[in-house]
């Protein structure tokens, strides 16, 4: 495959530089503008609208390992993986109308705090210790290399060099301009994603014949969203049980995707960005999956699926518009890195530094504490990223959705119990983010390197799987609750949540309308 960068032409040049100055305009006004008094770089003031926040969890969700891993799982079987977008809806609507209420009503600034409002600083530092690791190595590391992979492709440039221009220019966000600046900078990147993407889909299905003679040309399962329950990839009792276990810890519980709940500037303002996700999330099948599917058809022969992105690419973008592809790549990588940057300053800086080493640290300290944390994780993610490059033989687009599948069971039980179960205790909060997590990662451990599931075909399904750590760790945190002896529950008392506005139930009852026709028109 030729890479990309032999075939821009000056006007590519220029699309890039326009794009950058642009950017860097953005962040500028929303780093060195008119801030609130006491304002860090955390929650942006409490100032992030419907359209900031959905934007800003969306670029935080779409990374590169998403354009390569859904047009090759597009390319492969059609359109099942948008079961991993528009499932989501349910657990973003969870988010909405459970957590979010909470998270505000609690005027917190990281999930383990809300935590250690709850179950005391114990739970605090376990919560603050394991979201660290996990933004670390899930998001940073594994998404930079996914990133730097992508460049290597366009580019033709080592790892090394497309990893650390990556990232220093995402951290220049976070480090200028924190939570604001990222999410003013995402919603000018997420439009042209959006442009992009349509582009390439439009292209891609005209070179086909048109959606008719793509129909024609695939076979009909690559239409259903429902896989028997024999499917080897994507059987529906995995996506119905599996993926709901994911989906809370990630979408409800995750740092990352929260914090820009957490500025939002009131609470029908965060509902409302929610909404606007799932009806983005709308867009993966037309924008990111079908894509892989017209490949199937123009180039059935490639050597490998995860081909099918570049080849659409480097073959239907004419000369000239080149450029848009490398604004794109940039735009994903600045939007999920630098969200993870910003989330794991504001763990540190919060749940570690103000509460443990310096607690009567002044605003001017915190945001420089925060600024050195987001140069480290750079340093860091660095590091890793070209660590895991030289592994030889290791497809990481294959166990992303495995990974996030062990990380989630701990994380999804005790947030889960802790809202909806008021006798849960202390102990079995900790006991099962302690324990728990080194169970429910063992086993990941076991089932990805140890005893890999393509080797031994004893496992069930990894999401299945999921799902029985799940009920495992759910099972042991209500026994220990029912049987301590000394139990310490929540310490916060029930607070009065607001209700959600009638703007607000349009809105969800809309989305949920359409999202079940659109289910029933493809299963």
């Amino acid at each position: 495959m030729n890479h990309l960068v032999s075939r821009l032409q000056p006007v590519d040049y220029a699309i890039v530089v326009v794009y950058l100055v642009v950017l860097l305009v953005i962040g500028y006004r929303a780093s060195f503008g008119k801030k609130k008094k006491d304002e860090t770089l955390f929650l942006a003031g409490k100032s992030l609208n419907w359209y900031s926040i959905g934007f800003n969890m969306w670029g935080t969700n779409v990374g590169p390992s998403m354009l390569l891993a859904f047009a090759s799982i597009g390319y492969a079987t059609g359109i099942v993986a948008g079961n991993f977008e528009w499932y989501a809806f349910v657990f973003l609507m969870l988010l909405a109308m459970v957590f979010a209420p909470r998270y505000l009503a609690s005027k917190v600034t990281t999930m383990p705090e809300f935590m250690g409002q709850r179950y005391g600083e114990d739970t605090r530092n376990i919560l603050a210790w394991y979201a660290l690791i996990k933004i670390l190595i899930s998001w940073l590391s594994l998404g930079l290399f996914a990133g730097g992979f992508l460049v290597r492709q366009i580019l033709g440039i080592p790892m090394w060099q497309s990893v650390i221009v990556l990232v220093l220019f995402a951290a220049l966000f976070a480090v200028a301009g924190g939570l604001k600046a990222i999410a003013r900078v995402n919603v000018f990147q997420m439009i042209l994603l959006i442009i992009v993407s349509c582009i390439l889909c439009v292209l891609g299905v005209q070179k086909v014949g048109g959606l008719s003679a793509l129909f024609a040309k695939t076979p009909e399962s690559y239409w259903s969203l429902v896989k028997p329950a024999t499917d080897p990839a994507y059987p529906w009792p995995a996506i119905l049980l599996g993926y709901p276990v994911s989906a809370v810890a990630f979408f409800c519980t995750d740092q990352a995707m929260v914090q820009s709940v957490l500025g939002a500037r009131n609470l029908e303002q965060g509902q409302l960005g929610i909404s606007f996700i799932g009806w983005l999330k709308i867009l993966s099948i037309p924008l990111f999956i079908i894509p892989g599917v017209a490949c199937s058809v123009l180039y059935p022969q490639l050597a490998s699926p995860d081909e099918a992105y570049m080849t659409m690419v480097t073959n239907l973008f004419p000369a000239g518009l080149n450029g848009l592809v490398i604004v794109v790549l940039i735009a994903v990588l600045v939007g999920t890195i630098g969200s993870s940057l910003n989330a794991l300053s504001t763990v540190f800086t919060t749940d570690i530094y103000v509460k443990k080493i310096n607690p009567a640290a002044t605003n001017r300290q915190i945001i420089k504490v925060g600024r050195l944390t987001v140069l480290a994780g750079c340093g860091f993610a660095i590091l890793m990223a070209i660590a895991v490059d030289s592994i030889k033989g290791l497809n990481l687009f294959d166990v992303f959705q495995a990974v996030l599948g062990f990380i989630a069971p701990p994380l999804s039980a005790v947030f889960l119990l802790a809202v909806f179960w008021k006798r849960t205790t202390r102990r079995a909060v900790n006991v099962v983010l302690s324990w728990g997590s080194a169970i429910s990662l063992a086993i990941g451990v076991v089932y990805l390197w140890v005893l890999p599931a393509k080797e031994y075909t004893f496992w069930p399904h990894y999401l299945l799987l999921s799902f029985f750590i799940f009920l495992l760790l759910v099972i042991i945190a209500v026994l220990m609750a029912i049987t301590d002896p000394h139990p310490v529950r929540t310490a916060v008392p029930t607070q009065a949540l607001a209700k959600p506005t009638r703007r607000v139930k349009i809105v969800w009852g809309a989305l949920c309308a359409v999202m079940i026709v659109l289910y029933l028109i493809f299963s």
